[in-house]
């Protein structure tokens, strides 16, 4: 059976909103065997954005929305870098050594792009353009996690807000998160949105001038289906409430 780089959840979603997660799964084509590695490195966060996808698919639900999930291990390939980014397949990560991606040629990194990481964006495409023909103005919403400790640091940002300089819909929805007064908040950090790193959001909505957002929650806070639905449910009316607002 052929294996399909990505999956799509309620492709013909009316709202506005497109959900992205470019990370939601620690999955690995067979040709790639464990790529050399214990399934426990495989259940890191070096593998896969632990507990994105499943927030990812509540708020479609929530908003009646298009999402698309790539299927595929980050450590296979990256779908949120660019295809001359070294941290598009990467040899090694947080320290852990990935055996399969060492010594790689530029053929084989192009055939992985090819075959796994152009599939997925080429769908998000397709719903981004079809929402624009039927004249609607798409918002691009990524959704990421991020490890609670890295290199030593203990991250206290429960959820945090990517941005670049395009803020429209960033700083509302940042505004509404602070003001509920009980989660710790980051802008931008430990990550801002950059077009010289990420690819997804820079690609689908920069380019475009489309409206977008980057949220990255922390794995500890959404590991669970108890979390998940949490911070979903949080997420998701504070993005409501900046739609709503006039400006």
């Amino acid at each position: 059976m052929t294996y399909q780089p990505f999956r799509i959840v309620n492709p013909r979603g009316p709202s506005s909103l497109v959900f992205i997660c470019d990370h939601a799964s620690n999955r690995v084509p067979d040709e790639f065997g464990d790529l050399g590695l214990p399934e426990s490195e495989m259940q890191r966060h070096i593998a896969w954005d632990i507990g994105a996808g499943a927030v990812a698919e509540i708020l479609a639900k929530y908003f009646d929305a298009p999402l698309v999930l790539s299927q595929v291990s980050r450590l296979v390939i990256d779908c949120n870098r660019a295809l001359d980014d070294p941290g598009l397949t990467p040899a090694i990560s947080d320290g852990t050594k990935i055996p399969a991606n060492q010594g790689l040629t530029d053929r084989e990194r192009r055939r992985r792009w090819k075959t796994y990481h152009q599939p997925y964006h080429d769908e998000i495409e397709k719903i981004i353009a079809a929402k624009l023909t039927d004249r609607q103005a798409p918002i691009v919403v990524s959704i990421h996690s991020m490890t609670p400790v890295m290199k030593g640091f203990a991250r206290p940002w429960q959820i945090a807000m990517c941005s670049a300089a395009d803020r429209r819909l960033n700083d509302p929805v940042l505004a509404a998160l602070r003001k509920r007064g009980d989660i710790t908040v980051g802008d931008n950090e430990p990550y801002t949105l950059d077009s010289k790193e990420d690819y997804s959001v820079p690609y689908h909505a920069m380019r475009r001038n489309l409206r977008h957002l980057q949220v990255e929650f922390r794995q500890d806070e959404v590991a669970t289906p108890e979390g998940q639905r949490r911070w979903a449910d949080i997420f998701g009316a504070c993005v409501e409430r900046a739609l709503s607002c006039p400006s």
